[in-house]
């Protein structure tokens, strides 16, 4: 085969291998409402493979391409869909889309777990903060000065260098230096942790952060619940009845009525007990339990039992020194 003809089989390849592709993202737009735009920096090949795996086992499918083919085909789906129009502005950077029909939440604790360990490397930018925890090193004394450019207190016990006390090394956001990452690799700490990182959620046309799947069921009850109270605690002070305030006030208007009923001769069905109650209250004291025939007899038999018992222990038949 000529170099031309190998040209032109790589360029029929590479053009098959597109509309494979765009074949299958338009297929997932189609038929998918919910989608999670994940960050991709920072995940190898081999990495993202496994996460591939354990997507399928959640009913997920994972689909990274070129971010151009990706709006080609969202646009060529908006005279039928037009909702999807909303995750054009997502699709921008490193991103990866996660289609499912599955809870968003379970997907992202999906993508959280599987995250592996990596070493701080120089000139990347740090995700969290990173903590050089105190104590034995097991390095020679020889390293102390590079210990004291990084400004960390140490001692030497038993021959090694000894951290005294927990070093803030590295902030969030802050850039990892050479030094820093030649200390924490010395270490042996890969204080990193790198996976796909959820965004935002697109669902059935609307798009909002990711951080929003991490809200609970009851956490929502609970600021329900503190909005109702504000609601019927203001529609109250104003005197103005809402849905919030009826119960609350249906109670203290029967609170109102019933004391009407007892400071004075009129009564209703309901207030009829309690002035009952206030005219003879020892009419309505409980009665101690009346013990019954057979409960005596019970105890009495455990009486004997504990005699004789006693009899026996006293009188064994024979003495100390017999």
């Amino acid at each position: 085969m000529s170099g031309g003809d190998r040209k032109k089989a790589a360029a029929a390849n590479n053009k098959l291998r597109k509309q494979n592709l765009f074949a299958r993202i338009n297929t997932f737009l189609t038929e998918y409402e919910k989608v999670l735009i994940v960050g991709a920096d920072n995940v190898g090949s081999n990495h993202m493979q496994k996460i591939r795996v354990a997507l399928r086992t959640g009913e997920a499918h994972l689909f990274v391409g070129k971010n151009t083919m990706i709006r080609k085909c969202i646009r060529g789906l908006l005279s039928t869909r037009p909702e999807l129009e909303a995750l054009l502005p997502t699709i921008r950077g490193n991103v990866g889309l996660i289609f499912t029909k599955k809870e968003l939440g379970s997907i992202k604790k999906l993508t959280d777990e599987n995250r592996v360990e990596s070493p701080a490397r120089a000139g990347a930018i740090s995700p969290t903060e990173v903590i050089v925890p105190a104590g034995n090193t097991g390095m020679e004394p020889t390293k102390t000065s590079f210990f004291q450019a990084l400004q960390i207190a140490t001692k030497i016990t038993k021959g090694t260098i000894e951290i005294i006390n927990d070093v803030k090394l590295i902030s969030v956001g802050q850039k990892v230096g050479p030094s820093e990452a030649a200390l924490l690799q010395m270490l042996n700490i890969r204080p990193f942790r790198y996976g796909l990182e959820a965004l935002q959620v697109y669902d059935s046309g609307s798009v909002f952060e990711a951080s929003v799947l991490d809200i609970t069921d009851e956490q929502v009850l609970t600021k329900f619940a503190e909005g109702v109270k504000n609601i019927a605690s203001l529609s109250l002070a104003v005197n103005y009845p809402t849905l919030a305030s009826i119960p609350h006030s249906l109670l203290n208007g029967y609170k109102n009525v019933l004391s009407v009923a007892v400071a004075t001769e009129l009564t209703f069905k309901q207030a009829e007990k309690v002035k009952a109650y206030i005219a003879n209250p020892t009419a309505f004291a409980v009665a101690a339990p009346v013990e019954t025939k057979t409960e005596k007899k019970v105890e009495k038999k455990e009486e004997k039992k504990e005699e004789k018992v006693e009899e026996e222990d006293e009188d064994m038949g024979f003495g100390l020194f017999d």
